[in-house]
């Protein structure tokens, strides 16, 4: 079967997906689990806000696919787990699949799979772990039509920030998307840049394989709205936001308010507006 099956559940009739991370209890990150404590009512919370995916591991994609009726967003499974993400690195880093990921996808009815592809300064071994890891899956998924998105990550050193804080050099940005691309993407889940003025850029580069934007901490909704707005004008296909969305305190007015901008090319101004709907 074609990916192009799958793609259609993800992607709108336009090319725009708006997918809610909410995987972010399988890196044993204490931080991470603000919001998704309770993760069948985080689940649910997002599912009615009608995103167009939810990201989820194994363990847990369970509490989107037991939700009965069809109008519920499509899976994207998380494949694999690492250990990179607290303000201290451990001495041994990881980025590790899981077993038969693939066919674990099928099982649960995923739309796509997702897996990092990190560059951490001085960390080689981990960089090659992620190709690697990257190259056994995409034979996989061209064998069951599953289409796999990669996560390009830079990250700047923990001495610099303590711990998970994305590197915005472009020039550090597009190499690592085009190698995701040249390493068999369907589909790219990439970092903003400094300036998201240049991000026509990162999309260029990714040489029409469809980009999915990061988003990275919680920042106010003026931020994280504003920044949205400019990356869909920048041509961007989309966004993937989890803390951003789980953090905030209406999960689904923020959801709602992110949905106009990437699918209906609603400006700041009317996006806040609904998400101060939604809140009242």
């Amino acid at each position: 079967m074609s990916t192009k099956v799958r793609l259609n559940r993800m992607f709108s009739a336009q090319g725009k997906c708006f997918d809610v991370a909410i995987d972010h209890g399988f890196f044993n990150e204490f931080s991470f689990l603000s919001g998704i404590e309770n993760m069948k009512d985080a689940v649910e919370t997002v599912v009615q806000a009608g995103p167009d995916c939810i990201q989820l591991s194994p363990g847990q994609a369970r509490h989107l696919q037991e939700i009965p009726g069809k109008q519920k967003p499509g899976l994207v499974l998380r494949t694999d787990a690492a250990n990179i993400y607290g303000n201290v690195l451990p001495r041994f880093l990881f980025s590790e699949l899981i077993d038969r990921a693939i066919e674990q996808a099928v099982r649960l009815d995923a739309v796509a799979v997702c897996v990092n592809l990190l560059l951490l300064p001085g960390q080689p071994e981990l960089h090659h772990q992620c190709v690697r890891n990257i190259t056994l899956l995409k034979t996989e998924c061209e064998k069951y039509g599953m289409p796999l998105m990669v996560e390009p990550l830079v990250m700047l050193s923990n001495e610099e920030k303590g711990g998970y804080m994305v590197d915005g050099d472009l020039h550090k940005i597009m190499p690592l998307v085009r190698q995701g691309v040249e390493l068999g993407a369907d589909v790219i889940k990439a970092d903003p840049c400094d300036d998201v003025t240049e991000y026509h850029r990162v999309i260029e580069v990714a040489s029409g394989i469809p980009v999915l934007v990061r988003g990275g901490g919680r920042a106010s909704d003026e931020e994280i709205v504003g920044r949205t707005v400019e990356l869909m004008k920048q041509g961007a296909a989309g966004i993937v936001y989890g803390r951003n969305v789980v953090q905030h305190p209406s999960p689904a007015g923020m959801t709602s308010a992110l949905m106009s901008v990437v699918h209906n090319g609603a400006t700041a101004e009317q996006a806040l507006a609904i998400l101060k709907g939604e809140q009242n």
